[in-house]
């Protein structure tokens, strides 16, 4: 495996899903801007779609590649018992799940939404959508499972590629917004859906070389699949602590009016790197790391890791500081049309500049907690998640009331923070991890170029601003050729002064 290209291509693929994701917000901005309708959707939609990123950006991946490997490396035979066991037990506990929530719908609206209750209208299109979008958790669960076996396979193309389809199709019912009107918003939820059955096909076209399901209830080797769910239930909560703490923030927020839908769009604009130097890596790393462990290569096991943690800072630190630099101006761009106006903006880039705080925390939380998963101990994440989020909690209850929503991105960076050193200790600590001895001279190359860009994106963002303000026609095309300038500055400097080595490129791990 060669972890740099097998990123660049799970990469590539979600770059395509988030910016057609991109491509999707914009018209629902459009369409629905930040009122009550938008905040009504969001909370429908965040569901799914917290699951979603559980489920297929790793959480799933942490607990079933190691099993699964491990179960592979002693007979295939072995391997498809195993994974048609997880399959059956998924399904029929989604399907009990799904049954049991749609019942009590109501609650459960209430239940993430409790500011909702004030405005009875807006609590009823939310509770009326999440029925319609919530069959999708089924889909979108059963796709991580086969994402899972291709990317124990080390195929990660149509796994990463899949996210793509819910875009296009939520994009061809957006396009007849005009049409729709006031039906809009149930339109796209049923969208939601019908694109979770889609993808489920698709992957099931591309993981029938390795994988074809059988239906059935008689459930064998009951220890390795109590293992496995072991290791499931924490690995949800410790992988997806970023999601988790978001979702905990839509409730919060759900107290302040449009609240939600301005850390929609912040939540939308950071994920785009996030995706790249935190998911990506954890995912790509995962399978390689899992072999490596098993067969003891320390000498495998130090290198992989040391390069997961150099690649993910190198396209994290550069991508925080950009965020940091322009927020509204990237919020404005890429936001700020038709019913998003200039105060939807404000609000939304204030959130995005303190999301941008910690997404290099948001990244190597991925990273190291994959070097845990790795050794199936998912666990001591699980219970540094669990700090994480109380910490969390605790600062956005106790701060809401004196400022407002704008503490929820906060608390997130700082809990954020707190589980990445966390983990790091850990890993230190148990000798999980070690420094490669060049690590200092990387990071502070690193450091320093990007630094060095920062001061040009910031001097390029000053001298083009007047076509950047929330009124210009040309400011989503002129943030765009700023920061694509600014990437190959980053780029040609980075191997002048060797912060990345294009031998790296050819490397095999």
């Amino acid at each position: 495996m060669n972890l740099i290209k097998s990123t660049g291509t799970f990469s590539f693929f979600t770059l395509i899903s988030r910016l057609s994701g991109y491509l999707r917000d914009i018209l629902i901005a459009i369409f629905l801007g930040a009122g009550p309708i938008a905040d009504a959707f969001f909370v429908a939609f965040r569901i799914p779609n917290t699951f979603r990123r559980l489920f297929s950006e790793g959480t799933f991946n942490a607990a079933f590649v190691p099993s699964y490997s491990s179960e592979l490396n002693k007979s295939k035979k072995k391997a498809e018992l195993f994974a048609n066991n997880i399959f059956n037990i998924l399904l029929l506990s989604l399907l009990g799940i799904i049954f049991i929530i749609e019942i009590f719908m109501p609650y459960f609206v209430a239940l993430i939404a409790p500011g909702f209750k004030e405005n009875s209208e807006k609590l009823e299109i939310a509770i009326n959508l999440t029925r319609i979008t919530f069959p999708f958790l089924l889909f979108v669960s059963l796709s991580s499972f086969f994402s899972a076996i291709l990317n124990s396979h080390n195929k990660f193309a149509a796994a990463s590629a899949t996210p793509i389809i819910l875009n296009i199709i939520l994009i061809l019912v957006l396009l007849f917004g005009k049409f729709l009107s006031d039906k809009l918003v149930y339109y796209i939820s049923y969208a939601v859906t019908f694109a979770g059955l889609i993808q489920l096909i698709f992957l099931i076209f591309f993981v029938k070389k390795y994988f074809v399901p059988k239906i059935s209830f008689k459930f064998k080797s009951k220890k390795k699949i109590k293992l496995f769910f072991k290791k499931l239930f924490p690995s949800i909560f410790s992988s997806g602590v970023t999601q988790i703490n978001i979702l905990v923030g839509t409730i919060i927020a759900s107290f302040q009016a449009n609240a939600v839908s301005y850390l929609y769009y912040a939540d939308r604009i950071y994920q785009i790197n996030l995706a790249i130097a935190g998911i990506a890596i954890g995912t790509v790393l995962l399978p390689s790391l899992s072999k490596y462990i098993n067969n003891k290569n320390n000498t495998k096991i130090n290198l992989i890791q040391n390069k997961s943690l150099e690649l993910s800072l190198f396209l994290s630190l550069p991508a925080s500081a950009a965020l940091l630099i322009a927020s509204e101006q990237i919020t404005s761009a890429l936001f700020g049309y038709g019913s998003f106006d200039l105060n939807s903006v404000k609000n939304s880039a204030q959130a995005l500049f303190y999301f941008a705080l910690g997404l290099p925390a948001f990244a190597l939380i991925k990273v190291f907690s994959s070097f845990l998963f790795a050794r199936h101990n998912t666990k001591t994440p699980f219970y540094f998640s669990i700090f994480s989020v109380l910490l969390n909690i605790f600062i956005s209850v106790y701060f809401f009331n004196k400022i407002g929503f704008i503490i929820i991105p906060i608390a997130t960076t700082v809990s954020s923070w707190f589980n990445t050193f966390l983990l790091l200790f850990f890993l230190i600590s148990k000798k999980y991890f070690l420094f490669d001895r060049s690590f200092p001279i990387k990071f502070l190359n690193i450091f320093l170029v990007s630094s060095f860009c920062s001061l040009i994106f910031y001097k390029l963002i000053q001298n083009f601003n007047e076509y950047l303000i929330y009124e210009s026609d040309y400011k989503l095309l002129t943030i765009i050729l700023l920061v694509i300038t600014t990437i190959l500055i980053y780029i040609v400097t980075s191997i002048a002064t060797k912060a990345f080595k294009i031998s790296d490129i050819k490397l095999k791990y």
